[in-house]
């Protein structure tokens, strides 16, 4: 006898709990669905109420201009109520691909959806029959959630607009072999132009003594300058031609990287012997020489 009564009330237990959970579940109530199309006016748009598990009996009409849209009130164990997860699902029934529609839902559980053609999906767009509009709306805990056909979709399409066409997906896999096309190495300017412009330089030194002369040089203090500071006038002139010869090589044969360490160096010396050169031109001033 205590085993059999603690076997039924066991029993009794399980019982009771199962039917709490299956007593408390999601659903909805003051459902509508209806299309509106852009040039309907009052009175003109469809509209008909929606039902828990029981789907219409004719498929809504979706035209390419048209606005369908779903109101509800989501409740749960009959109490309005905001759930955490609450869609509309579009599925195509010959293909079974679907997408889904999130509802939004206030605290109260009223909850709004609204979905044109352009909406949907390529895939589904070409479909060859009616879709399938179901509701889903489920939260956290123990209540069975909803999930249960609506209604059918029936597609309009405008004539004179072209058809959606499903472009193929794009897939990972071997590419064509790229071929990278680097530019071409500068090209040297014509050699009668290089020519022309190198005759005007060494054109331009007699023409520089010339004018050197006729302005009144004095060239009797060439020895003098060599004399007082022969390392320094002589480091001077020769860095100006070794500058000048870093730039026909780097004209010809250097890149960037080989001149600029050798004109650095040799700016370096430049400035040094330059600075104690024109020292020395001062001090030839100071004396009156001229």
């Amino acid at each position: 006898m205590r085993v059999s009564y603690q076997l039924s009330h066991s029993l009794l237990t399980l019982w009771a709990a199962s039917y709490a959970c299956a007593a408390s579940s999601w659903g909805f109530d003051d459902a509508t669905v209806s299309v509106q199309g852009k040039k309907a006016g009052v009175g003109g748009a469809f509209k008909e109420k929606l039902a828990p598990n029981k789907p219409l009996p004719n498929p809504v009409l979706l035209g390419p201009s048209d606005t369908l849209k779903i109101l509800l009130t989501a409740k749960e164990d009959r109490k309005a109520k905001q759930p955490h997860q609450a869609f509309l699902l579009i599925k195509d029934p010959a293909t079974s691909l679907d997408t889904s529609y999130a509802l939004t839902v206030k605290d109260n559980g009223k909850g709004k959806v609204e979905l044109v053609q352009k909406d949907l999906p390529t895939q589904l767009l070409t479909s060859s029959g009616p879709l399938s509009a179901s509701l889903i709306i489920a939260s956290f805990g123990s209540s069975q959630p909803y999930h249960s056909h609506a209604f059918d979709i029936s597609l309009k399409f405008d004539p004179s607009s072209p058809t959606a066409s499903q472009e193929k997906p794009l897939r990972y896999g071997k590419l064509p072999e790229i071929h990278h096309t680097f530019k071409s190495e500068p090209q040297s300017p014509p050699k009668i132009i290089t020519l022309i412009f190198t005759a005007a330089v060494i054109i331009a030194f007699p023409l520089l003594a010339i004018a050197w002369l006729s302005l009144g040089a004095n060239l009797n203090h060439f020895s003098k300058a060599l004399g007082s500071s022969p390392i320094s006038h002589t480091l001077f002139f020769g860095s100006i031609l070794a500058m000048e010869g870093v730039f026909f090589m780097y004209y010809t044969s250097w890149n960037l990287f080989q001149t600029l360490p050798a004109a650095a160096a040799i700016g370096l010396v430049t400035f040094l012997s330059g600075s104690r050169a024109l020292r020395e031109v001062q001090e030839r001033r100071l004396s009156g020489l001229r």
